[in-house]
């Protein structure tokens, strides 16, 4: 979706300099291909000049930096991913009710500054259970916690546990906060990594969920590497030729280094493709509300315009074969 934002600001304003806080995502293709349309990406708003377009990456932001955009005089667009502006609604409910928050998650990850930056004085970060004797906890019965959405479910677990243990009558978020394209990237690796000899995933090395796919395979016994695209497969990870791989990609990874790879293994090593369908995504989103105010402002209608994400369609002319259905038998934990 914040891919989307991004083109979707192009395409409305080509004449003029666009500049992105942070990453829109965390996948150096993405970032590349933008750079090469002349947007620039910033690490502080100083960077960007007074009354200039700046646009908000899928990671979130704190406050403070909106204010700072405002002062700044800046047009800003919002390309948060929607799931994790949940996450920085619930911070702030939960923190008018008086609760303090523990945010489970890598400190340093754009995703949780933002949502650290909702209620810092409520909230404490928890990387792991090892972190739970160190919290300064005021009341044990006003303790909720939330999730970094990009995080292994695994890991998630381990620590809800902990803290569960810990303070008994901590609150859970009414529904899960690690996001859908996550958790069923997650548990296809679960079901079909045992399957295979090696399971590669395309993302980039900064890219949390796609870091969390590797780690996943290699829980569940299967050898796992982490690339950016095709010119990093290293024949050596499949020596005989007759190795059994299974594929996958972080959630902001371009569909077309996917196919990339596929049509190397198809034309190289004359590989069969398999489609494990293990769970259907069809999602659909709304434009952000300030990217609709920069349509509206420049006479653009954008009341039929919505962002679709589903699954691709697999032909051979893209992928280099026509797949064949993988029939997954049995859940795996």
């Amino acid at each position: 979706m914040a891919i989307d934002v991004v083109d979707q600001v192009i395409e409305l304003l080509p004449n003029e300099d666009i500049y992105v806080y942070h990453e829109i995502v965390h996948n150096r293709h993405v970032v590349e291909r933008f750079v090469n349309q002349g947007v620039t990406f910033v690490e502080s708003l100083e960077d960007v000049p007074e009354g200039s377009i700046v646009v908000f990456s899928a990671h979130g932001i704190p406050p403070s930096l909106r204010e700072e955009a405002k002062q700044l005089n800046l047009t800003a667009i919002d390309a948060t991913c929607p799931l994790v502006t949940k996450v920085h609604s619930r911070a702030v409910r939960y923190a008018r009710q008086g609760y303090q928050i523990l945010l489970i998650g890598h400190k340093n990850h754009q995703e949780v500054i933002g949502t650290y930056g909702e209620a810092p004085e409520q909230t404490q970060v928890v990387e792991s259970p090892e972190c739970i004797p160190n919290l300064t906890i005021h009341d044990p019965d006003k303790l909720v916690y939330l999730t970094q959405t990009t995080l292994s479910t695994d890991d998630a677990g381990i620590i809800i546990d902990a803290l569960k243990d810990a303070f008994p009558n901590i609150k859970a978020p009414p529904t899960e906060d690690i996001c859908y394209a996550t958790t069923n990237r997650q548990h296809a690796v679960r079901l079909v990594a045992p399957e295979c000899d090696l399971v590669i995933v395309v993302g980039s090395k900064n890219s949390s969920n796609s870091v969390r796919l590797t780690e996943i395979a290699q829980t569940m016994g299967t050898c796992s590497v982490l690339i950016d695209d095709a010119s990093e497969l290293n024949p050596k990870w499949y020596p005989t030729g007759n190795e059994t791989i299974m594929l996958t990609a972080g959630a902001s990874a371009p569909e077309d280094l996917v196919s990339e790879i596929c049509r190397h293994f198809v034309d190289t090593h004359q590989a069969t493709l398999h489609v494990a369908d293990v769970t259907e995504e069809s999602v659909e989103f709304g434009l952000p509300l300030t990217l609709k105010r920069l349509m509206e402002a420049h006479g653009v209608d954008h009341k039929d315009r919505r962002i679709t994400v589903e699954a691709p369609i697999i032909t051979a002319a893209e992928y280099g074969d026509t797949p064949v259905a993988l029939t997954i038998s049995g859940e795996r934990s």
